[in-house]
């Protein structure tokens, strides 16, 4: 099933999934969650501002391609929104999180999927992101390609082609020279604090269970 999304519905689309996964509590989403969801200025690139009669364009034109629709059920008398990537593609946590960010941060190398795909699913390998990009590669049709390697650069990038073919990647001129350093920073900084997240919850659940056993 051939998919053709404007950068817009690909950013409705990517802001419902993280959100999703990241913050399923706030689930399915106002249409002003969904907005500042688009808009954020972390984990985004590149930034936009997009207004109300934007976001709902592009949810309209979700919902025709069966991505994107208003959720069903909801105790709320305002309308909420939900993606269904799910029942399209079918895919596994490790492919919706390396999706999901390409939709989100456009063309990424596997360290930088990995890093910054922490917070949907925990790769423990590179060769684990490798593995996930040659499926969504192998697919029919193909929903992710490698571009080619830039000048200078150790590893290739990957692109998802939801939005159509890419033929590459460039740096933004004025930040090419400092990207790389703080892109390393932000990943193992985003890193640091997931696996502070996760001991602190093992160390919660740990003392729930002394607090439960009986005293001698």
């Amino acid at each position: 099933m051939s998919i053709l999304l404007n950068n817009i519905e690909a950013r409705v689309l990517g802001a419902l999934i993280e959100k999703e996964i990241t913050t399923p509590d706030y689930y399915p989403l106002s249409l002003n969650a969904l907005i500042n969801a688009c808009n954020q200025k972390n984990n985004r690139d590149p930034l936009m501002t997009l207004d109300e009669n934007a976001v709902r364009t592009a949810l309209h034109n979700l919902q025709i391609k069966r991505l994107a629709g208003p959720a069903g059920g909801a105790d709320s008398r305002v309308t909420k929104y939900e993606h269904r990537i799910q029942e399209v593609f079918n895919f596994t946590r490790a492919e919706t999180a390396v999706i999901d960010v390409l939709l989100l941060r456009g063309p990424q190398t596997p360290g930088e999927l990995r890093g910054r795909g922490e917070r949907m699913f925990r790769f423990e390998e590179l060769s684990d992101v490798q593995a996930t990009l040659q499926r969504l590669i192998e697919r029919d049709p193909s929903l992710v390609k490698m571009l080619p390697r830039q000048p200078g650069t150790k590893e290739s990038r990957y692109a998802h082609l939801l939005c159509g073919d890419v033929e590459g990647w460039e740096a933004p001129a004025e930040s090419a020279a400092s990207a790389p350093a703080d892109d390393e920073r932000l990943i193992r900084l985003e890193s640091e604090v997931s696996e502070l997240k996760k001991q602190i919850a093992e160390l919660q659940a740990s003392l729930e269970q002394l607090k439960g056993e009986p005293k001698s």
